[in-house]
C-alpha cells in the first residue's frame, strides 16, 4: 500500500540497519548467523564514505590505548584480527577502518555507503516502516522493512552548550568533530572546554605547539586513579544509562560515571601542569573569556569538546521523543514503536556494550519477524 506520504518503495527488505559502526556491525553479524542474508533480507546503510564508523573521522594523532579502546567485533577473531594486537604507532582511525573493512568483506555484509537516512516513517499498523535515504548526488530511495535497527551513534550530533558571548567572539570556535591537528593552532592561545578524554587528548597534543592552553570544565574532572577503566565504575555508569533510557531521559555522559583512566601520558600531563582544569568561564567576549573570578583570558580559538547526543533526527517522524528529552528504550527496543530497535543506545553505548547487545537485539528482531 502507498500514498502521497509513503509512495511505493524502491526495495523491500525484512530488516534495515542504519549505521555500520560497532553496534550496527555486531547486530548484522548475528542476524546473518540467524539465517538472514545481507543484501536481500538485511539492508545495511551507512553515511560514512568508508568503513570504520565514527573512528574514520577522528584526528590523525589519536592512537588506540587505555583511554581510547575498541573491543573486538563478534567473529573478528575468525578473520585473525584483534585490536589488542594492533599497531599503536598507526592512527586509530586507519586501524579501525582497515579492521572493519576486512570484517565486512569476510562476512559479505554488503554495506551501502555513503547513504544518508533522511527519515523513518510508519506505513500503516501492519505494513512496517519506510526508510527514506538520500545519496550524495541528491537521489532519494525508499526501503520498506518489517523491522528497523537504528545504530546511528552520536558523531553526527556534537553537543555545544550555549554561553553568553559565543556570537561575539572573533576567534575560531570548533567542536570535537572539526579538530584535525594541533599544527593548526601553532603559536595561538587555545582554550579547551570539556572534561572527557577528547579534551584531555587535545590539551596534550597542543602542549608545546600552541602558545598557551587553558582548560575549562563545567564540573570537576573525576580521575579514576587507575590506568584502565575500573570495572565497578563502568557497571554503575551503564546502569545509570539503562535507567535513563527506560525513563526516556537525556542520556548522561559515560565518563561522568566512570572517571578518566590515568595513563602514564596523562599522569605526565598532570605533573607538568598541562592538565589542570579551571571552573567554567562565565562568558566570552570578542577576544577571549571572562573567568568565574572576573579575570580575562585571551583566546585565539575555543575547542568545545563537550560531548555528543544520540543522533536520532531521522526518527523524528515517529514522534518518540519524550518531554524529558530522550526516547523510551528497554533492552534495546523502543517502547512506543516495537518495530524499532536502537543499538548502541544508552547502556549499549560503549564498544563492549554494543557487542553484547548485538546478539540480544538480533534474537529479538528474529522473534518479531516470526510474529513474536
Amino acid at each position: 500500500m502507498s500514498d502521497a506520504t509513503n509512495p511505493a518503495p524502491d526495495q523491500v527488505a525484512r530488516v534495515v540497519v542504519i549505521g555500520a559502526g560497532q553496534a550496527g556491525l555486531s547486530v548484522v553479524y548475528h542476524l546473518r548467523r540467524l539465517g538472514l542474508e545481507p543484501g536481500r533480507d538485511v539492508v545495511v546503510l551507512d553515511r560514512g564514505p568508508d568503513a570504520g564508523g565514527a573512528w574514520q573521522y577522528r584526528w590523525e594523532a589519536l592512537r588506540l590505548g587505555a583511554a581510547h579502546r575498541v573491543h573486538d567485533l563478534p567473529g573478528m577473531h575468525a578473520v585473525r584480527l584483534r585490536f589488542d594486537d594492533a599497531d599503536r604507532a598507526r592512527p586509530a582511525r586507519d586501524v579501525v577502518a582497515e579492521y572493519y573493512r576486512r570484517f565486512e568483506q569476510h562476512y559479505d555484509l554488503r554495506v551501502r555507503r555513503p547513504v544518508t537516512v533522511a527519515s523513518v516513517t510508519r506505513i500503516g499498523a501492519d505494513e512496517g516502516l519506510c526508510v527514506t535515504t538520500r545519496t550524495a548526488d541528491g537521489r532519494e530511495q525508499r526501503v520498506r522493512a518489517e523491522v528497523v535497527v537504528n545504530a546511528s551513534g552520536t558523531w553526527g550530533t556534537p553537543f555545544v552548550p550555549w554561553y553568553p558571548g559565543r556570537d561575539v567572539f572573533r576567534g575560531r570556535q570548533l567542536d570535537t568533530t572539526e579538530y584535525r591537528s594541533a599544527a593548526e593552532f601553532a603559536g595561538q592561545d587555545v582554550l579547551v572546554v570539556g572534561g572527557g578524554t577528547s579534551a584531555i587528548g587535545f590539551l596534550l597534543e597542543l602542549d608545546g605547539v600552541a602558545r598557551s592552553t587553558r582548560w575549562f570544565t563545567r564540573r570537576p574532572v573525576v580521575w579514576s586513579g587507575t590506568a584502565a577503566l575500573d570495572v565497578e565504575s563502568a557497571v554503575a555508569a551503564v546502569d545509570e544509562q539503562d535507567r535513563a533510557a527506560r525513563a526516556g531521559e537525556v542520556l548522561p555522559s559515560i565518563v561522568s560515571g566512570t572517571g578518566v583512566p590515568v595513563t602514564r601520558r596523562i599522569r605526565a600531563g598532570i605533573d607538568r601542569g598541562v592538565l589542570r582544569e579551571a571552573p567554567m568561564f562565565t562568558r566570552l567576549d570578542a577576544d577571549g573569556v571572562v573567568t568565574a573570578d572576573g579575570d580575562h583570558v585571551h583566546a585565539d580559538a575555543v575547542i568545545w569538546a563537550t560531548g555528543f547526543r544520540a543522533d536520532l533526527r531521522h526518527l523524528a517522524p515517529l514522534r518518540l521523543r519524550t518531554a524529558r528529552g530522550g526516547v523510551v528504550v528497554e533492552d534495546g527496543r523502543s517502547e512506543d514503536e516495537p518495530r524499532l530497535f536502537l543499538a548502541g543506545y544508552g547502556p549499549q553505548a560503549s564498544t563492549i556494550g554494543a557487542n553484547r547487545a548485538g546478539r540480544r537485539i538480533a534474537r529479538q528482531v528474529v522473534d518479531v519477524l516470526a510474529g513474536g
